[in-house]
């Protein structure tokens, strides 16, 4: 296969962050992608209708002349959070999630929920309104191993919401493990996950051998081989519980090759590719046009897209870094090649 031509995908998970950052990563967001699910995670976090639909105007106006492309946003769930901060969610046209992040799970997280059963009232009420809830599935205790905070978190604290609120929409969001996989496919309909190119393509060893790779970090962490099996099983599965969410995740390079490096992947420069060499690495490119194209808009009751997009196979190497002389960015696979390019 020299060309593949699908349907425009979107991102239905995805970090863009502000000011300079976001107008070096939107436009290659915005080449790709339809519409992406904007995570709430600044600093400060975007919690009201009003914080959110500014950040909205800021993203407009860093997507590039000729491209069309449209920010779903969300907003981050606290302890603060009421229920009219919920109906007034629900009232506008461009919020489209609540985002969960137990506190201290990730970047950014450090106004995350504590204590989720004293959120439920503020469930029942997304329940009611058909607001989805998108959930950081780790469990944050210091005695709990990392690479086994998702399937704690499942165990402790998703497995009593999907039973007490069996209506609510929840999106399990970058699955990493093979216990992520058999629970959001053995759950309801109302139940899916997003997958992240980098859980498809490495295991813990891309972080690990050979020395440290802080540019392969990220949370939830690379887990086990098996996982990555798993995951890899799951998304060219055909089963449109699991969709496309990159996690896409830039941070300034100095900030991840340091002492305490941030967590988070920046892939957004090439996602489709990397998503197709995931595919292609099991025989799986006549799957990827659902996964990437349609689960997600169906999951979310939004139309499919009605563009296309062409990837080529031709080889081209990923530059060292994206930015300018105040900042730089290294993306993910920094210096390699992709098989896979974009046609304009």
């Amino acid at each position: 296969m020299k060309t593949l031509t699908i349907t425009q995908p979107d991102d239905w998970h995805i970090h863009v962050r502000t000011g300079a950052i976001l107008k070096t990563v939107l436009p290659h967001t915005a080449r790709q992608f339809a519409r992406a699910i904007i995570m709430p995670n600044l600093k400060p976090p975007v919690t009201s209708v009003a914080i959110a639909l500014a950040y909205r105007d800021e993203i407009l106006a860093a997507v590039p002349k000729g491209m069309d492309f449209t920010p779903l946003m969300t907003l981050y769930l606290t302890a603060a959070t009421t229920v009219a901060d919920i109906q007034a969610a629900a009232a506008s046209p461009h919020i489209y999630a609540f985002k969960l992040y137990p506190a201290g799970a990730t970047t950014n997280s450090d106004a995350g929920v504590a204590d989720l059963t004293a959120i439920y009232p503020l469930l029942a009420e997304m329940e009611k309104q058909a607001l989805p809830l998108l959930i950081h599935g780790e469990v944050t205790d210091d005695d709990c191993d990392i690479f086994d905070r998702e399937r704690v978190f499942i165990d402790r604290h998703l497995t009593a919401i999907v039973a007490q609120f069996p209506a609510l929409r929840i999106v399990l969001e970058h699955v990493t493990t093979a216990e992520a996989v058999q629970f959001v496919s053995a759950a309801p309909n109302n139940v899916a996950a997003t997958i992240t190119p980098q859980h498809l393509l490495y295991n813990r060893n891309a972080i690990l051998a050979g020395g440290i790779r802080p540019h392969y970090y990220c949370l939830p962490i690379l887990k086990r081989e098996q996982h990555r099996l798993a995951l890899l099983t799951a998304a060219t599965s055909g089963n449109p519980k699991f969709f496309l969410g990159t996690d896409s995740a830039p941070h300034h390079t100095a900030l991840k090759e340091t002492a305490c490096g941030c967590a988070g992947c920046y892939s957004a420069y090439g996602a489709l590719e990397l998503y197709a060499t995931a595919f292609e690495s099991v025989g799986a490119l006549d799957k990827l046009e659902a996964f990437a194209s349609f689960f997600g808009a169906d999951f979310y009751g939004l139309a499919r897209n009605e563009r296309t997009v062409t990837l080529e196979k031709t080889a081209w190497e990923i530059p060292l870094s994206y930015g300018d002389g105040d900042f730089r960015i290294t993306p993910l696979k920094a210096g390699e090649q992709l098989a896979w390019k974009l046609l304009a």
